[in-house]
């Protein structure tokens, strides 16, 4: 149909299975959980659609459960770096090339392959290797990795249908096309779905990809490649790769064809790429694009008139889910003393209720922290908390790390607003808690607005119509997603599109035709009927 003025289908929002007892899904993931435990995946590198293995095999363990092995993968280095680019600059012309609606239907064959048959593939391996409960799987790597590919889709769709005004005797066009050269996608460990789009959402708009998924998301990342690959993504498009930050942060940003970076990850590595790619500025053939979402201190703010069991409840959901190990967990309360008192004990009951342990056991909702490093360091924050004057732990503080990486759900009493915990990111299961006096809404409100320099997510809990426009004000920059009367975390690719900005990153919105359109260059194509044949205008009559 080389005529044809296709649509795309209309995109919904993938449903969420939620796994009760008895149901049908829940065997087929208990199934899945038991076949992954059962083997041992060797997990190569995918360069040019090939596999690549390399004498340096790294073993890959459940954060929860230490001494068993889920497989291996074979790490990189610099050679495999430079194959990787080299690979996708050859498959950029071809697929550049190629017919848009011909690279969405790749992507929306592959939305189908992940919500079909390989749904509980994906949710085992994401719950293993990155320590999630079944609902945080679900919502994640099946969820908003399925509406990631297929509103992203329909976003391209939108966006090439956007084209100026002709005035008489011309035809303006715009042409959008892939940036010249090749994308780095270099992805985090906490959401499967975010490590899926980053590279993919380049792809879409007919970039090549250099995809560098952190180590500790290996084991679902290659999931995703082989659904890719199934789906038909032509060998090239998106190369694979494990290999260290120096060496890859060393050849990449040292490319002349280097085009640009699709990033989510830690401030201070997203500020030292920055810084490099500044100081190379004058070396690339263009000016890179540079997107990233970055880190959060995400608040949860009360006002006095808020329901304290429905501030209760949504700041155990948003601190707790998935371990605090979200870039938009609530790490920083402000509750009014009329309510702070029932907000605590009702926290305190409800989270001696909650069972900790590996994600394998259904019956948990809070399952271990994704590494070593991580483990160290929200320990030592809890540390320093039992030895200072102006914080105490009053709920969990406990942690072990004998048989894997468990800290207790956490929560800090603080009287100043300014503690480190209510400054620093932790990506823990930590909440520092500050109580302020009902009369202080509108001083408290620019505390919460001056204390952090992250501005990702932010929750604010009131009946009081006129307080929540107070407090829009006041915080219209400390949050990217703000909430109201709900928690800071679950954006819904299509319905709530996701970044922020100051420290937390370019809140270029993943999920939103915003963050397509960075994967652009336009072009502006004046055609003329009929030219002019003499150079005099009427004016020289």
């Amino acid at each position: 149909m080389p005529n044809a003025i296709v649509k795309v289908p209309t995109p919904h929002n993938e449903p969420v299975n939620m796994y009760a007892p008895g149901t049908p899904e829940r065997a087929q993931l208990i199934a899945a959980l038991q076949q992954a435990k059962s083997e041992e995946r060797h997990i190569p590198q995918i360069i040019n659609g090939k596999e690549i293995l390399t004498d340096k095999k790294i073993s890959i363990h459940p954060p929860a459960e230490l001494e068993h092995t889920l497989g291996y993968y074979y790490q990189g280095d610099k050679t495999h770096i430079k194959q990787a680019i080299d690979a996708a600059l050859s498959a950029k012309y071809s697929w550049e090339n190629m017919p848009w609606e011909k690279r969405a239907a790749i992507f929306l064959k592959a939305a189908d392959l992940l919500a079909g048959p390989y749904r509980y593939k994906m949710l085992a391996a994401t719950m293993l290797g990155q320590s999630k409960s079944p609902h945080q799987a679900e919502i994640d790597c099946i969820c908003e990795m399925v509406d990631f590919l297929r509103y992203n889709v329909k976003y391209m769709e939108e966006i090439y249908a956007q084209q100026p005004e002709s005035s008489a005797g011309i035809w303006n066009q715009v042409e959008y096309r892939a940036l010249e050269g090749f994308i780095f996608a270099l992805t985090p460990f906490n959401f499967t779905a975010i490590a899926g789009n980053l590279p993919t959402s380049c792809a879409m708009m007919g970039n090549v990809v250099v995809w560098k998924p952190a180590f500790t998301q290996i084991y679902s990342a290659q999931v995703l490649m082989e659904i890719f690959i199934r789906a038909g993504l032509p060998d090239g498009v998106i190369n694979l790769i494990f290999t260290s930050g120096t060496d890859t942060g060393e050849v990449i940003f040292n490319h002349h064809e280097f085009a640009g970076i699709h990033f989510t990850g830690s401030t201070d590595t997203f500020q030292h790429i920055w810084k490099t790619i500044g100081n190379n500025i004058a070396h690339y053939k263009n000016y890179p694009r540079i997107v990233g979402e970055t880190g959060g201190k995400d608040f949860v703010i009360a006002h006095p008139s808020a329901d304290a069991r429905e501030v209760a409840i949504n700041l155990l959901r948003g601190a707790f889910e998935y371990q605090g190990q979200k870039c938009s967990a609530a790490s920083r309360a402000y509750l009014p003393s009329n309510i702070s008192n029932d907000v605590l004990a009702i926290l305190k009951k409800e989270i001696a209720t909650i069972k900790m342990g590996p994600s394998d056991d259904l019956s948990c909702f809070f399952n271990a922290v994704i590494d070593v490093k991580s483990f160290d360091k929200i320990a030592d924050y809890i540390e320093r908390v039992k030895k200072t004057t102006n914080a105490e732990v009053i709920i969990g503080g406990g942690y072990s790390k004998e048989k894997g990486y468990f800290i207790e759900p956490t929560v800090i009493l603080t009287t100043d607003p300014h503690y480190v915990t209510m400054c620093e990111e932790i990506f823990g299961p930590v909440l520092t808690v500050y109580v302020y006096e009902p009369q202080d809404w509108a001083s408290t409100l620019d505390i919460v607005n001056n204390t952090s320099a992250y501005a990702l997510t932010g929750a604010v809990f009131s009946q009081d119509r006129y307080a929540l426009e107070l407090a829009m004000d006041k915080l219209r920059h400390a949050a990217g997603n703000l909430y109201i009367n709900d928690k800071p975390t679950g954006a819904v690719v299509g319905q709530q599109p996701f970044g922020g900005g100051r420290a937390s990153g370019t809140n270029d919105k993943a999920g939103s035709y915003l963050n397509l359109l960075r994967w652009v260059s336009t072009r502006t194509i004046k055609e003329t009927f009929v030219p002019a044949t003499e150079y005099k205008y009427p004016f020289l009559g």
